[in-house]
């Protein structure tokens, strides 16, 4: 049979699939029972595994090696070991530890996983995989040809039906939000077949809690099992009666009734055996005082016990080789079920160590051609502010019981421009460039498994199709391999299976030999990756590596940066800079004897004769100052620019309060206009009533009075509600007009008859203040019109000042201040009388005295010239009134307004 490859199982005919599930059961058999065979390929009996995605072409074993030593070295299992966290099911966890964890195949595949993670995030609650189960081992089983039991029948529909409770709770978030967020997380389990029709017969045949097959899986175990409980009640019946004639005859100390055998017996005494006549010895107790005995008359339904039981059982088998056998007819449905609930719950596990690490999703940038219209279009590598995963780990774990700020780790800023291939980072030891070097392979292993890393803003990086790296120590006694020998062996394989798509990170590159001839052969080896890979990072203490971007456009330089001062290692990366080793100072920063450094010192400048290395230091010096500069000024001009913001948010929101105060000033003087029309009525109609009542009594030489009367009531009222006639001075020159305080005037847009009074003017400014009634409004010497000169300027000022609440005193001191600009030859120019938080002071709700010396403060702080708005509020007056007075008496107040009714509750200082 093996060698035939199938596996023939006996199942009856009495089970097909085909029968009635309605009210005879899911499978019922007829009266005859014909064996029926089924036939399960070897195809179908393949250890079920989880498919997960595999490379688009077949990896040589010399490149699987350097793929597996490359994930040691970034240390990509730790990072798979961290996901594992996060995965809800056995089998996402499995993979996460066994570092299976899917890396994309194709930058369309990587794309996808991004996606999927970036819809993980926005979910509002965890999927729930709680009855998901790991059933590749059973289906696995079911398909070699071996039964499964009960339970393992059970955990197969439980695990179906919990994917398909998944998939629905996953629609219900999708219905819930029609913007589509969570598509690429439907688009997995979208279209797959949740074997409705298994998973219901598996419920309706089995009970899960018991472990046991159900009567109404089939009719024939339905009958069996009613005529093995009618058959066992009639034998438990005829030996309990048996068994009770026997204990009164004195045949055994009390009733027994026991099986032995699989077979219904009695017991009695060895010496009272005769108590049983005809009765069958099944066996005996250990001492032989009692006999188990079968009586003659149960023989025959023992016999039909064991039958029944064993058809019973027999059925059931059956049963569960028909519910195994769909299952394997069915196996790459689920296996494909199963595959796709491990994406789902990689992708939930992506997106919760997101949230946990507070990634941002990156995107695939073309190192070759990038869109113009991106901001990085000089950038292939744009990430700003990454951290190394793993360090960042560990200081997240710490964070959630005791850490201290300083131990994150120090974000990097990698911007590799697009024309490089060959990135040469120098520096000093201990000072982070494989640490570097690791963080950029790392995220570009973790971009491919669409994974998010820690960074800023929005990260760029190129789809490598391989990530290759020689980092450590690969020396081997075992295999005659010095620490040369082995970067170069490992070099040779790099070097052979790279593509143009390739990453390859190279840290200490030419190490372990004669440095001459280190660094002649690490140019050779880079010249020659420069034609063959997308980007490559080395690591180096040779100058002469360094000295390569000179010659050929395609190398980029950068630096660690070193802190002369601390002696200590700052982690940071200089883009475009050259480091220096800072070998002697690193020796004297752990405690080095300081003789052996001056003698190590006298050594490097008789290797030195011409002070490169202090030229190049002066220069790295000044270079950190200018950036140093950079930075305070780009710090200061975000300052002012967040305070310009600030202030031009406020002062919109008063423009657009001010205009519903005008809308308010209207609608309350519309108001006005209309009680006095009603008023005006009123009188009118009541001169009439009088006119003709008088009229009815009255001759005809009294009606020429009372007309003369009635006129001259209407013409009354008339006068009174009808504004001045506007008489123009025709002496003056409209056009060169220069407006003093105390004429009278005529403002355009005012209606005909309004006329204004002059009560302060702006020097130079072709503007002044104006006053109707008690709006105070600032206009334009072009919008207005003489109507009078003032006769008496001051006379008028002063009592317009006094009637809005201003003394004599404080007039005269304004009057002098601007005669004073005037006669002085400059004129004062405040700032704009526009509120906003920095030039308010609010003292409603403070006691007279607290509000008091708030004013006093806020007075003292104001800048030269500056407006102050003054909110007291209405209330009792007491505060507005204490406060009218220290504006009058403080000797930097220049003037001040008093509330208008576009500005209740408020007064205006100009400082001084």
């Amino acid at each position: 049979m093996a060698a035939t490859g199938k596996l023939t199982l006996l199942l009856p005919v009495t089970l097909s699939s085909r029968s009635s599930h309605c009210t005879r059961g899911f499978m019922q058999s007829p009266r005859r029972q014909l064996p029926q065979r089924l036939t399960v390929t070897a195809a179908a009996t393949e250890t079920s595994s989880y498919n997960l995605p595999s490379r688009s072409s077949p990896e040589t074993p010399e490149a699987r090696q350097i793929r597996l030593e490359t994930e040691s070295a970034l240390e990509w299992g730790g990072v798979c070991e961290r996901l594992a966290h996060f995965a809800s099911t056995a089998a996402g966890r499995a993979a996460c530890e066994g570092r299976r964890v899917p890396v994309g195949r194709s930058r369309e595949e990587s794309e996808r996983f991004i996606d999927q993670t970036a819809a993980a995030v926005l979910l509002p609650t965890p999927l729930d995989f709680g009855g998901v189960e790991d059933v590749s081992a059973l289906v696995a089983a079911a398909a070699s040809g071996r039964a499964l039991a009960v339970r393992e029948l059970c955990a197969v529909g439980r695990s179906i039906r919990a994917v398909r409770a998944v998939f629905d709770q996953l629609k219900r978030l999708a219905d819930e939000m029609p913007d589509g967020r969570y598509s690429s997380l439907v688009d997995i389990l979208q279209g797959c077949d949740f074997l409705t029709e298994l998973v219901q017969r598996i419920e309706f045949c089995l009970d899960s809690t018991l472990s046991l097959v159900l009567d109404r899986a089939s009719k024939k175990l339905e009958i069996i099992r009613r005529e093995r409980r009618r058959n066992i009640e009639m034998l438990e019946s005829l030996l309990k009666d048996t068994a009770a004639k026997i204990f009164q005859a004195g045949g055994i100390d009390s009733p027994l009734v026991t099986k032995r055998r699989s077979r219904m017996c009695v017991g009695v005494k060895a010496s009272h055996k005769h108590l049983v006549p005809g009765g069958i010895v099944l066996s005996s107790s250990g001492s032989g005082a009692t006999y188990f005995v079968e009586p003659r008359d149960a023989v025959e339904l023992n016999n039909r016990e064991v039958k029944l039981s064993g058809d019973e059982r027999a059925e059931e088998l059956a049963i569960l080789s028909l519910l195994t056998s769909m299952i394997a007819d069915s196996q790459l449905k689920i296996r494909n079920l199963m595959d796709k609930v491990l994406e789902l719950d990689l992708a939930c596990a992506r997106g919760s160590y997101a949230r946990w690490t507070n990634g941002v999703k990156p995107t695939f940038s073309d190192s070759y051609t990038i869109s113009q219209s991106d901001q990085c279009t000089d950038y292939s590598v744009y990430i700003e502010g990454i951290r190394h995963p793993l360090l960042l780990e560990q200081s997240l774990m710490a964070e959630e019981s005791t850490t201290r700020a300083s131990e994150m780790p120090v974000p990097l800023d990698m911007w590799v421009k697009k024309h490089a291939r060959i990135v040469v980072i120098s520096g000093p030891n201990t000072g982070g460039k494989t640490a570097t070097m690791k963080t950029l392979g790392l995220s570009s292993l973790m971009s491919k498994a669409g994974m998010f890393f820690p960074a800023k803003g929005s990260p760029r990086i190129p789809w490598f199709d391989q990530v290759l790296a020689d980092i450590g120590d690969h020396q081997s006694l075992e295999h005659s391999l010095s620490t040369f020998s082995g970067h170069i062996s490992r070099l040779r394989k790099i070097v052979e299976i790279v593509s143009k798509d390739s990453l390859v990170l190279i840290d200490e590159i030419g190490s372990g030999t004669d440095p001459s001839e280190g660094v002649a052969l690490s140019t050779s080896i880079l010249k020659y990756l420069a034609s063959k890979v997308n980007l490559a990072i080395v690591t180096t203490h040779y100058a002469d590596l360094s000295r390569l971007q000179s010659v050929d456009n395609r190398f980029e330089n950068a630096a660690m940066e070193f802190c002369v001062e601390t002696l200590q290692p700052t982690y940071r990366i200089l883009w475009g800079s050259t480091g220096n080793s800072n070998a002697l100072s690193i020796a004297k920063s752990i405690g080095f004897d300081q003789k052996v450094l001056d003698r190590a010192q006298e050594w490097v400048e008789k290797l030195l004769p011409d002070k490169q290395k202090e030229r190049q230091g002066l220069l790295y010096d000044s270079l950190l100052d200018e950036k140093k500069l950079l930075e305070s000024q780009a710090n200061e001009a975000a300052s002012v620019l967040s305070q310009v913001e600030g202030l031009y948010n406020e002062i919109r929101l008063e423009a657009d309060d001010l205009e519903s105060r005008v809308a308010g000033l209207r609608a309350r003087e519309t108001q006005k206009v209309q009680q006095e029309l009603k008023v005006v009525k009123s009188q009118m109609d009541t001169i009439i009533k009088n006119f003709e009542a008088q009229l009815k009594n009255s001759k005809l030489e009294q009606y020429n009075s009372l007309m003369r009367k009635a006129e001259a009531a209407t013409a009354s009222v008339v006068a009174a509600h009808q504004p001045n006639e506007i008489t123009f001075d025709d002496d003056e020159n409209q056009s060169s007009f220069v407006p003093q305080i105390g004429d009278k005037v005529y403002i355009q847009g005012l209606g005909g008859g309004t006329m204004a009074t002059v009560v302060e003017t702006f020097g130079e400014d072709e503007s002044c203040m104006v006053q109707y009634g008690k709006i105070k409004v600032r206009v334009k010497r072009n919008k207005i019109k003489l109507v009078q000169r003032g006769i008496n300027n001051e006379a008028t000022t002063s009592s317009s000042v006094k009637a809005k609440g201003r003394t004599p005193k404080q007039r005269s001191a304004t009057t002098a201040e601007a005669d004073r600009n005037q006669d002085g030859g400059g004129s004062i120019s405040f700032g704009p009388v526009v509120q906003t938080s920095k030039n308010t002071v609010d003292l409603r709700g403070k006691r007279v005295s607290e509000a008091a010396y708030e004013l006093q403060m806020a007075i003292d702080a104001c800048r030269t010239y500056q407006v102050l708005f003054v909110v007291h509020g209405m209330g009792t007056g007491a505060v507005k009134e204490r406060a009218i007075d220290v504006l009058r008496n403080h000797p930097r107040v220049a003037k001040f307004e008093d509330e208008s009714p576009l500005n209740y509750g408020c007064t205006v200082a100009y400082i001084q």
